[in-house]
């Protein structure tokens, strides 16, 4: 490894690997608990600057998720870090509430996260990749980590007693698929799309859910002249189950409720609810695609393709785009499409802890499936070796459910982690009373 230089502050309480919402909301509740609990913490970013999705940031997509499950509201309503808190100072409070609606646009939220993050970016350190976390053992015990961070000079060690993931997901291709100028992934999408010198004739989108609905009607719009083929397994879009009483399964009390479940309780409540996030779309935009697959059927210029009950079998680069194989799953009937791009909307998968924590695994605890064991805290569990604490943002869905790496619940979590975080401090040694 290169030179490293030892940071010269204090050991922290809390170091952050990563800064998306997950710990922008703990850097919050840490800020609002200073004066009572004395916790300091530092938060380090690879970024150049804040950034939560930005290659799918449409100018007419809105959140799936209430405005009030903001980073702070559901721990602290009265919170000056609050989304209304935001409206109120970007002079739009009035305007918002006549709007009647309680899902803001995604370019509106993506710019409170940035309001919020400008509020607490003393805390943070950008431009800053995590290498390593180690635990610094003395005397058989590990009482802080040395957390490894590479920035634009030497790689430092920052000294930590608890270290909190929040690395966020990892855009997923499918097998076989490579990313290249002509495969992208849907997290890239607008960036990919401004690289792009002469319009395409055919683009083919891969998947069911809602950044793959939002990619071909964007496509579809920015690119008038070109065919937009709508590749996936399922017969038809499925709407999200957005009702109120599947909306419980988002509730801080369900958390309490899946942790303590058995594990077939949990595996059913999975099944019985993954219509609440995943491969789902918002009625309102299956509505708008359907109709213009209508319209164009009417008008005699079908360019936008639905093909259904189908999937992707092999995309193949050519000199001028990309070879795209599909097979329909009803028939076995191969299509094969001369694309110039084909857009892989086609989900993530969390970032695996153990890239991060290198020999802390050794450390944890596993479950019979080789996963972490997480305290209901968020706390994983370690040997008695190890007094000081990892904590995971994400990465939790077998043991918390589908909140796991969701807005929903990012708020409670936070100040969770920090109750947890100041349970285990320990207590500074009384001084010593000297008799005369």
């Amino acid at each position: 490894m290169s030179e490293l230089s030892i940071d010269g502050e204090p050991i922290y309480d809390i170091v952050g690997v990563g800064f998306g919402p997950s710990n922008l909301a703990l850097a919050i509740a840490v800020t609002e608990s200073a004066a009572s609990t004395g916790l300091t913490a530092v938060f380090l970013e690879r970024q150049a600057g804040f950034g939560w999705h930005r290659g799918m940031l449409l100018n007419d997509a809105t959140m799936q998720v209430s405005f009030m499950k903001d980073l702070v509201t559901l721990r602290n309503p009265a919170s000056h870090y609050s989304f209304i808190s935001y409206l109120h100072s970007r002079n739009r409070l009035i305007d918002f509430i006549n709007h009647k609606n309680h899902y803001p646009l995604r370019v509106e939220f993506h710019d409170y996260l940035e309001w919020a993050a400008q509020k607490v970016e003393q805390m943070v350190r950008y431009g800053h990749e995590v290498l390593e976390v180690m635990p610094v053992i003395e005397g058989g015990r590990a009482a802080y980590f040395n957390v490894i961070a590479q920035g634009r000079g030497p790689a430092r060690v920052i000294r930590a007693r608890n270290v909190v993931l929040a690395t966020g997901l990892r855009p997923a291709l499918p097998d076989g698929v490579t990313a290249s100028p002509t495969v992208w992934h849907s997290n890239d999408l607008l960036r990919r799309v401004e690289e792009q010198v002469a319009p395409p004739q055919r683009i083919v989108v891969v998947g069911a859910g809602q950044s793959a609905a939002e990619a071909t009607t964007f496509l579809h719009e920015r690119f008038p002249d070109a065919e937009v083929c709508a590749v996936f397994s399922r017969y038809g879009y499925s709407p999200a189950d957005d009702s109120p009483f599947a909306n419980r399964i988002f509730d801080p009390a369900a958390v309490d409720d899946f942790y303590h479940a058995p594990p077939e309780t949990k595996e059913l409540l999975q099944r019985y609810h993954s219509g609440t996030n995943y491969s789902v779309v918002d009625l309102d935009l299956i509505n708008e695609i359907y109709r213009r697959a209508y319209q164009e059927k009417v008008l005699g210029r079908e360019r936008l393709r639905i093909l259904n009950a189908s999937r992707l079998v092999s995309a193949e680069p050519t000199a001028t785009g990309v070879e795209v194989a599909v097979t329909s799953l009803i028939t076995g009937e191969p299509t094969v499409l001369d694309a110039d791009i084909l857009v892989c909307a086609t989900g993530y998968r969390p970032a695996d802890p153990a890239r991060v924590l290198g020999d802390v695994v050794a450390h944890c605890r596993h479950d019979e499936h080789g996963r972490l064991l997480v305290g209901r805290d968020y706390r994983v569990h370690t040997g008695p070796e190890l007094t000081c604490g990892v904590y995971l943002q994400g990465g939790t869905e077998h043991t918390h459910g589908i909140t796991s790496s969701l807005l929903s619940a990012t708020a409670v979590r936070a100040g969770e982690i920090l109750q947890s975080v100041q349970s285990h401090r320990t207590p500074a040694p009384r001084p010593q009373l000297t008799h005369a």
